[in-house]
């Protein structure tokens, strides 16, 4: 007989652990978490720089936690070893490596197909970042200067002139991770850096004064060329100027194309839901980033896993 769990969750970051942890606090033990990638918490892993500062309240996001987890501030280091610890005792069944395509509803609950076949579950939630796919700007990126663009500091060297492009958190981090080494530029569309976190603009202020970074504000990138190797960036002003690399840290987007697949309704680029995150699918759930504007806190994630758990113990 083909087995049938209780819960299936997408998605190996907070809220997606947390929704499993919490559920199985309220007596559910048949729990799989899937996970695209390697290890939980990719987009920690791969977009916060080691020794990130990670708080509880996130951009003004202050959240009181409601559930059984109890998460404090920290780094990145420190939130990698909570979860760690959270999964250490194996009470949920962790897959790693399993995308999913798509999730079909059924009698009796759902099919979410993956890589090679698909497995069934009562009752499924939905838990993939934004930051999962990063957003890439509209402009085409010439072939033969693809390996000297990035969207995180993977691949970065030492003893380069290198442009992040963006206004927010991560792309100050990169640029003030950067410039130590390197040669450092930030090219950002507003006049300020006012979206960022208090921290990093006073980080990149003090990278700005002391003449580490090199601020590229009210400027526009219209096109990318290359040229003897380069990186060749084309600015809305008429001027260019060559780069050995280029860093984009522009946000992240809502897998749309996902969604709609597995007949989630979006409304403003986020996934329709009610007050207990349920998708306009009964038994289908959305949580974390995905239903936030701009991502959301790890306490807000927290806090959807439990909402979520306590309603599926209702029903």
């Amino acid at each position: 007989m083909e087995h049938f769990y209780q819960l299936a969750i997408i998605g190996a970051g907070p809220a997606g652990i947390a929704t499993a942890i919490e559920s199985y606090v309220l007596g559910m033990r048949d729990i799989v978490l899937l996970e695209k990638d390697e290890n939980h918490n990719a987009t920690i892993r791969k977009f916060y720089k080691d020794n990130k500062r990670v708080d509880k309240d996130w951009k003004g996001q202050k959240v009181e936690l409601d559930g059984t987890l109890y998460f404090m501030d920290g780094t990145k280091e420190s939130t990698l070893d909570f979860f760690d610890q959270l999964l250490d005792n194996e009470v949920v069944e962790l897959k790693t490596h399993t995308e999913v395509q798509k999730i079909m509803k059924i009698e009796g609950g759902f099919e979410v197909f993956i890589a090679g076949g698909s497995i069934k579950a009562a009752y499924v939630v939905v838990t993939i970042g934004r930051m999962g796919k990063p957003n890439k700007p509209d402009y085409k990126i010439p072939p033969s200067i693809k390996n000297q663009i990035h969207f995180t500091l993977d691949g970065c060297s030492q003893g380069e002139k290198v442009m992040v492009v963006g206004g927010g958190d991560s792309a100050i981090e990169y640029a003030v991770e950067l410039c130590d080494r390197n040669e450092v530029s930030i090219c950002y569309r507003r006049g300020t850096f006012r979206r960022a976190n208090p921290t990093n603009q006073t980080d990149i202020e003090k990278a700005v004064a002391n003449g580490s970074v090199r601020p590229l504000l009210n400027t526009e990138i219209i096109e990318l060329e290359s040229e003897s190797g380069k990186v060749k960036v084309l600015f809305s002003d008429g001027s260019s100027e060559l780069f050995d690399r280029l860093v984009y840290a522009i946000g992240g987007t809502t897998p749309s194309g996902f969604l709609q697949s597995s007949g989630i309704r979006e409304e403003d680029g986020k996934p329709v839901h009610d007050e207990n995150y349920q998708s306009n699918v009964e038994g289908l759930f959305v949580a974390g980033d995905i239903t936030q504007e701009s991502g959301g806190s790890i306490a807000l994630g927290l806090n959807h896993g439990f909402a979520i758990a306590n309603y599926i113990q209702s029903l």
